[in-house]
């Protein structure tokens, strides 16, 4: 075997939210030697950035949290059913504290490059802090929403007024009494800071190019009693989640839409759209694999809908068409619909008088110049791939990620892909990433990468690779699961469809949670079935 340096750690982790401090505390706890880079200051991902007015998540408190120890379970008190970004990232801060992760994360340091040594089976990364690390293995736990996308406009350096991004928020507050404020986009972080900034602002323009769907959060408080029923139910609780397809702490009904008449139907989802949140859309099990199925839901969420929008213009805007109900992830609000009918919220319908530019004073669109104080870019992400090819990771023969991904993400169960050996991506393309929830398939992850690195380590093996027909058959299922879903008949981040030019392929894995597990188990049975694992003189 090669000398191996002897400053060399045995796992660089890169990224400090919810995934890379899994990562950590369980490879750590193998007595393994790890660090992790995290470009902000403090711990939190996507939930230390995103501090917009209305944040939320769209997954019960309760679920959207760890299950690796039955101690932080019963401590941590959440007090909503779906917690607001503040509580999130408290909730992640006591989690770095109580398990003293912070000694081990470098904070303020980004990812520049990662080099792979074929003759040395390690990694040399460079930081924006300089370097070179090297590692023998190097853990992407980057987010699949940490990379904010932002269109430009004509025109924007003349804007006079406040500009802000709804996933670069800044830390002080944000006056907007007496203001006029546009905010552009209405997925899920326009959908959830119109009605709160709706409150205060003296007009609200909301610039939609897409109308897409959205379901009732049923925000509650939890009271004392049910805090204590589900921490007595929690293994149960967790059991199921990890054992549903989705992820999420509730059964499934099994039953196709179609089984039922039209007045139980009705009694399903009505009961679903008022409880249910994100999870409406199981409220059947058809209802994002069968296009009759999904007519029906079509039809009901239109008519909520209409209930709840007074003007007949604007409502007509705000209802989705041309796409599945589900197809493009749905948002979760709390009277997103509702606020429209205030007279100081306007909606300016983007996609029939495109925005032609800024001007110092507002945004002029085809349709006319709209007078505003503040903009808020509610644009969204470069999804699943752009967190995780922004650095510039180079593999065998001097190939990079970006170059191999050209054509779409191509990878092995979505932890893996050829001609990158000792990389592990965390929760991204070719797994069930944000078709999940995701802090289940986070700990999934995190678990698969260490009974790995520790049966290599036990073996005395240096080097492991999804192999090429592993990756190519892994590409093929992937795609063809979706193909049994109705997700490939919307423009959507699923497809890639977010940002121009990129790949048009379907991203996640739609087999479901529970599928995605016992493939997982399966491949750990068969002696990793679909990686070649090497010692290094075996390898070259």
């Amino acid at each position: 075997m090669t000398k191996m340096p002897k400053d060399m750690i045995d796992v660089l982790i890169v990224g400090a939210g919810f995934a890379g401090l899994r990562a950590l505390y369980t490879l750590r706890k193998e007595g393994l030697n790890c660090r992790v880079i995290e470009a902000s200051d403090e711990v939190g991902g996507v939930w230390n950035y995103n501090r917009y007015p209305g944040a939320r998540c769209d997954v019960e408190s309760y679920d959207y949290s760890y299950g690796f120890s039955k101690e932080l379970e019963q401590e941590w008190r959440w007090t909503e059913r779906y917690a607001q970004q503040s509580e999130i990232l408290d909730y992640i801060r006591h989690v770095a504290d109580k398990f003293e992760l912070r000694k081990d994360i470098e904070f303020s340091t980004r990812l520049e490059s990662a080099t792979y040594n074929e003759a040395a089976a390690n990694w040399t990364v460079t930081t924006s802090r300089g370097g070179p690390i090297t590692a023998r293995f190097v853990v992407m736990a980057v987010g699949q929403l940490s990379k904010p996308k932002k269109p430009d406009f004509p025109g924007e350096a003349h804007f006079q007024g406040e500009v802000y991004h709804s996933a670069l928020w800044p830390r002080h507050p944000v006056d907007f009494i007496g203001k006029r404020v546009g905010i552009i986009g209405t997925g899920s972080s326009g959908v959830q800071m119109t009605p709160v900034i709706a409150e205060k602002a003296a007009h609200l323009c909301v610039f939609q190019r897409t109308a897409n769907y959205s379901i009732p959060a049923c925000h509650a408080h939890i009271s004392d009693a049910e805090d204590a029923a589900i921490k007595a139910g929690y293994p149960a609780r967790r059991e199921q989640a990890r054992n549903s397809p989705s992820g999420l702490g509730f059964i499934p009904n099994k039953k196709s839409l179609l089984e039922d008449p039209p007045d139980v139907r009705e009694q399903v989802l009505e009961r679903a759209w008022n409880r249910l949140g994100f999870g409406f859309a199981l409220a059947y099990h058809d209802i994002l694999l069968n296009e009759e199925a999904n007519d029906r839901v079509v039809e009901f969420v239109h008519r909520k809908i209409a209930e709840k929008v007074h003007d007949p213009v604007v409502r007509e805007k705000l209802t989705p068409r041309g796409f599945p109900f589900g197809a493009m992830r749905p948002s979760v609000d709390h009277r997103f619909y509702e606020a429209f009918n205030r007279d100081n919220v306007e909606l300016v319908d983007i996609k029939e008088h495109p925005i032609v530019e800024f001007t110092a004073n507002g945004i002029r669109t085809k349709a006319g110049e709209y007078p505003l104080d503040m903009i808020i870019f509610a644009t969204g992400f470069d999804v699943f791939t752009g967190s995780i090819l922004a650095p510039a990771i180079i593999g065998r023969g001097g190939v990079t990620l970006r170059e191999k991904w050209s054509d779409g993400p191509a990878n092995y169960l979505g932890l893996s892909t050829t001609g990158f050996p000792n990389l592990f991506i965390m929760v991204g393309p070719g797994s069930p990433s944000l078709l999940s929830n995701v802090l289940v398939s986070t700990e999934d992850h995190a678990d698969f990468i260490r009974d790995m690195i520790t049966d290599m380590n036990a073996r005395d093996l240096d080097e492991v690779e999804a192999r090429p027909d592993a990756e190519q058959k892994w590409v093929q299922h992937v795609n063809e699961r979706s193909q049994e879903t109705l997700y490939p008949k919307a423009r959507s981040y699923y497809m890639g469809d977010e940002v121009p030019g990129k790949p048009h392929v379907f991203m996640p894995y739609s087999g479901g949670v529970r599928g995605y597990r016992r493939i997982l188990h399966k491949v750990m049975a068969n002696q990793w079935e679909g990686f070649d694992m090497r010692k290094v003189d075996d390898a070259n």
